[in-house]
Protein backbone atom coordinates (compact mmCIF):
# COMPACT_ATOMS: atom_id res chain seq x y z
CA UNK A 1 0.00 0.00 0.00
CA UNK A 2 1.24 3.46 -0.80
CA UNK A 3 1.22 6.48 1.81
CA UNK A 4 -1.30 8.11 -0.68
CA UNK A 5 -3.79 5.25 -0.58
CA UNK A 6 -2.73 4.33 3.33
CA UNK A 7 -4.69 8.09 4.31
CA UNK A 8 -7.80 7.23 2.62
CA UNK A 9 -8.50 4.55 5.53
CA UNK A 10 -9.87 5.94 8.74
CA UNK A 11 -10.36 3.50 12.11
CA UNK A 12 -13.28 4.54 13.90
CA UNK A 13 -13.31 3.12 17.72
CA UNK A 14 -16.13 3.00 19.53
CA UNK A 15 -16.63 1.67 23.02
CA UNK A 16 -20.06 1.50 24.60
CA UNK A 17 -20.98 0.18 28.17
CA UNK A 18 -24.77 -0.44 28.44
CA UNK A 19 -26.52 -1.23 31.51
CA UNK A 20 -29.02 -3.66 30.87
CA UNK A 21 -32.23 -2.27 32.90
CA UNK A 22 -34.95 -4.54 31.78
CA UNK A 23 -33.48 -8.29 30.11
CA UNK A 24 -36.89 -9.70 29.10
CA UNK A 25 -37.67 -7.12 27.17
CA UNK A 26 -33.72 -7.38 26.07
CA UNK A 27 -33.79 -11.34 25.07
CA UNK A 28 -37.23 -10.90 23.92
CA UNK A 29 -36.44 -8.57 21.38
CA UNK A 30 -33.92 -10.39 20.30
CA UNK A 31 -35.71 -13.58 19.93
CA UNK A 32 -38.12 -11.43 17.82
CA UNK A 33 -35.60 -9.88 15.55
CA UNK A 34 -34.17 -13.73 15.19
CA UNK A 35 -37.17 -15.33 14.34
CA UNK A 36 -38.13 -12.44 11.45
CA UNK A 37 -34.52 -13.08 9.64
CA UNK A 38 -35.90 -14.97 6.82
CA UNK A 39 -32.08 -15.41 5.52
CA UNK A 40 -31.23 -17.57 8.61
CA UNK A 41 -30.89 -20.81 8.13
CA UNK A 42 -32.87 -23.45 11.10
CA UNK A 43 -29.41 -24.73 12.39
CA UNK A 44 -28.27 -20.73 12.98
CA UNK A 45 -31.53 -20.06 14.24
CA UNK A 46 -31.68 -22.82 16.85
CA UNK A 47 -27.96 -22.00 18.11
CA UNK A 48 -28.61 -18.15 18.01
CA UNK A 49 -31.71 -18.27 20.25
CA UNK A 50 -30.06 -20.99 22.97
CA UNK A 51 -26.99 -18.25 22.97
CA UNK A 52 -29.59 -15.22 23.37
CA UNK A 53 -31.69 -17.07 26.52
CA UNK A 54 -28.29 -17.73 27.96
CA UNK A 55 -26.28 -14.42 27.35
CA UNK A 56 -27.48 -10.93 27.34
CA UNK A 57 -24.49 -9.91 25.64
CA UNK A 58 -25.37 -12.28 23.13
CA UNK A 59 -29.09 -10.57 22.65
CA UNK A 60 -27.41 -7.12 21.85
CA UNK A 61 -24.85 -8.43 19.39
CA UNK A 62 -27.74 -9.69 17.30
CA UNK A 63 -29.85 -6.35 17.87
CA UNK A 64 -26.63 -4.05 17.53
CA UNK A 65 -25.00 -3.50 13.73
CA UNK A 66 -22.33 -0.79 14.05
CA UNK A 67 -22.24 -1.02 10.43
CA UNK A 68 -25.98 1.04 10.46
CA UNK A 69 -23.77 4.20 11.78
CA UNK A 70 -21.64 4.43 8.75
CA UNK A 71 -24.07 3.39 6.23
CA UNK A 72 -25.92 6.23 4.88
CA UNK A 73 -22.63 8.47 5.12
CA UNK A 74 -21.88 9.87 1.98
CA UNK A 75 -18.18 9.84 1.08
CA UNK A 76 -17.45 6.81 2.85
CA UNK A 77 -17.80 3.17 1.91
CA UNK A 78 -17.11 0.57 4.62
CA UNK A 79 -13.94 -1.74 3.95
CA UNK A 80 -14.10 -3.92 6.90
CA UNK A 81 -15.86 -4.15 10.34
CA UNK A 82 -16.15 -6.39 13.40
CA UNK A 83 -17.75 -5.92 16.55
CA UNK A 84 -18.46 -8.24 20.01
CA UNK A 85 -19.82 -7.66 22.96
CA UNK A 86 -19.40 -9.37 26.87
CA UNK A 87 -20.44 -8.95 29.84
CA UNK A 88 -18.19 -6.81 32.26
CA UNK A 89 -18.15 -5.62 35.51
CA UNK A 90 -18.28 -2.03 35.54
CA UNK A 91 -17.57 0.60 38.40
CA UNK A 92 -17.28 4.39 36.68
CA UNK A 93 -15.27 5.42 39.62
CA UNK A 94 -12.64 3.12 38.55
CA UNK A 95 -9.42 4.52 36.51
CA UNK A 96 -9.88 1.54 34.19
CA UNK A 97 -12.78 3.21 32.75
CA UNK A 98 -11.61 6.39 32.59
CA UNK A 99 -12.20 7.04 28.94
CA UNK A 100 -10.28 10.33 28.78
CA UNK A 101 -7.26 8.49 29.14
CA UNK A 102 -7.90 5.66 26.72
CA UNK A 103 -5.43 5.69 23.45
CA UNK A 104 -2.75 8.60 24.79
CA UNK A 105 -5.13 10.80 26.46
CA UNK A 106 -7.87 13.44 25.54
CA UNK A 107 -6.41 16.03 22.92
CA UNK A 108 -8.07 19.29 23.16
CA UNK A 109 -9.90 20.32 20.54
CA UNK A 110 -11.02 16.52 19.21
CA UNK A 111 -14.68 15.89 19.19
CA UNK A 112 -15.36 13.40 21.74
CA UNK A 113 -18.99 13.17 20.61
Amino acid sequence: MNPSDASRYVRLRVDLVLEVSDSDALIGAALAHIKADEFMPDEERAHAESAVMEDESEALAYLVDPTDLVAELTGVELAQASWSSEPVEYDPESLEWDLDEEDGGFEEGADNA
